[in-house]
């Protein structure tokens, strides 16, 4: 079995195939595994993972073992999480969001995480949050529960950010004096 560098020098000196295709058996997974706890989407994580390797492929990742002290995973890792956010802030992300919006406004089954909001049974957490409006409750799902930032709220909710921060603020006011 070969080392690390040894796979990598053949693929970028060489442009062994063999090479790369077990340097990809090595790591893929790995690296697979480590971005989806990143990023929930498994598709934009596959589409980032192929771009990493496609790059080492092409040559336009350089692997320099001196610079790299050797260490493949951690320099694919490197290449892995500038493409993730790369494509986070791309276009591409926001179509994704904007899918991802249109699949939950058109279905009729009730998502796990809704699920959850409606059956925490903290004080009386659940009857307050049945009692907020849809458009409070979806900004509290997108924030809190799925944790995205404002702008990711606002692009996946398709409303203003300053509207997110907004209906966020009396969503937090009305939960207070609900369980106050």
């Amino acid at each position: 079995m070969r080392s690390d560098g040894e796979l990598l020098r053949a693929v970028t000196a060489d442009g062994d195939r063999r090479a790369f295709e077990e340097l990809y058996r090595r790591y893929a997974p790995w690296l697979t595994a480590r971005m989806r706890t990143r990023c929930a989407d498994a598709a934009l994580v596959d589409d980032v993972v192929q771009e990493t390797f496609l790059a080492v492929w092409r040559g336009t990742a350089r692997w320099r073992e001196d610079a790299a002290g050797a260490d493949a995973a951690g320099w694919l890792w490197r290449i892995a999480s500038r493409r993730l956010v790369d494509a986070l802030r791309g276009a591409g992300a926001r179509g994704r969001l904007r899918q991802a919006l249109a699949r939950l406004r058109h279905r009729d089954e009730v998502s796990a995480e809704e699920r959850v909001l409606a059956g925490v049974e903290h004080g009386d957490l659940a009857g307050a949050l049945v009692r907020l409006s849809p458009e409070l409750r979806a900004v509290l799902q997108a924030t809190v529960v799925d944790g995205l930032t404002t702008r990711e709220a606002a692009v996946l909710l398709g409303i203003p950010p300053g509207t997110v921060k907004t209906r966020a603020l009396r969503a937090r006011r009305q939960l207070r004096e609900a369980l106050a």
